[in-house]
């Protein structure tokens, strides 16, 4: 069976791989967007929700904090699976996981915001 031409281009080449890889990257993809909707229902879950326990300027920021992460997650995600797939068809080191470090920080912050409040609020 042929690939079509669409895909021919965004998967640039290469040798098909062994389809277990390619399922694996899948379902990590997958499991990266998971996390992006966890963090969109928290971000919408902390506007509708806590009006009670933070003021306005706290549920926005961490409202719009938790949004951007999962905007970043879920664009980030595709992009990532793209590029290991390419890795992987051209038996290439993998690449560096940008994703990992850049949600690490972002979840570490929207931490820190909320212990502040807390502490602050107390």
């Amino acid at each position: 069976m042929e690939r079509s031409r669409w895909s021919r281009r965004l998967l640039s080449g290469g040798n098909e791989p062994d389809p277990r890889f390619t399922l694996a990257n899948e379902r990590t993809f997958l499991a990266w967007i998971r996390t992006s909707l966890a963090l969109l229902a928290g971000g919408v879950a902390v506007e509708a929700f806590a009006g009670e326990i933070f003021i306005l300027e706290i549920r926005k920021v961490l409202s719009i904090s938790l949004l951007l992460l999962a905007m970043f997650i879920s664009s980030t995600a595709c992009i990532r699976w793209l590029t290991i797939e390419r890795a992987i068809r051209h038996q290439g080191p993998l690449p560096f996981p940008l994703l990992i470090p850049i949600l690490s920080i972002g979840g570490t912050l929207v931490t820190l915001i909320l212990i502040a409040y807390i502490v602050l609020r107390s």
